[in-house]
């Protein structure tokens, strides 16, 4: 079983970690990436906005499919 609060902690802590978690190994990665490349680009102002869509992206697909 999944674990909402797990997968948008992980991806909150590490933008990606949560997708990972959910067994989605490449939107991870570029979940990862591109919250770097708005992290760099934005001097941090959309980076937060990008890292926290990242954590609820990973909660909201582990409540809907909560069987690995």
């Amino acid at each position: 079983m999944r674990e909402p609060w797990i997968a948008g902690l992980l991806s909150l802590l590490i933008p990606g970690l949560g997708q990972i978690y959910n067994g989605r190994v490449l939107v991870g990665i570029i979940w990862l990436i591109l919250t770097g490349f708005s992290w760099i680009g934005s001097a941090g102002l959309l980076g937060w906005v990008v890292h926290l869509i990242a954590a609820w992206c990973a909660y909201s697909y582990a409540s809907d499919h909560p069987v690995r």
